[in-house]
């Protein structure tokens, strides 16, 4: 089965040797995102909610570019830098899922890139 890169000009570039999502047959696997802001590449101003906004802003462009949406993500991963930002992603973060909420799991790290704060990736299935 041949997999397919997935792209979108709304969402931020990749800043390393990857791809935004890729398709393998009907799941599509997408890379984290940060709260880069798409057109100039940067880290957004604001706290950890306003990244969070903008990350959800990010994996849903890409989802879009893969003829998907909220609602066909299955599983996300959230990656914080400190975990006293748990309640105020959570609450960004819930405001982007229906009813079907996808399994998740987040994890504690001791730093993201361009000093992001918060970084969530998923997988799809369309």
């Amino acid at each position: 089965m041949a997999h397919q890169s997935i792209a979108s000009d709304a969402a931020p570039a990749p800043i390393g040797p990857y791809s935004q999502a890729v398709r393998s047959g009907k799941t599509i696997y997408c890379s984290g995102q940060i709260a880069l802001d798409p057109g100039s590449g940067t880290l957004v101003d604001g706290d950890v909610s306003a990244q969070a906004e903008q990350v959800m802003k990010n994996l849903g462009a890409v989802l879009a570019a893969a003829n998907c949406d909220y609602g066909d993500v299955v599983k996300t991963t959230i990656f914080l830098v400190d975990m006293n930002d748990f309640a105020a992603v959570n609450a960004v973060y819930g405001r982007y899922f229906d009813a079907t909420k996808p399994a998740r799991s987040t994890v504690a790290v001791a730093g993201l890139p361009r000093g992001a704060r918060v970084e969530i990736d998923c997988i799809a299935r369309k």
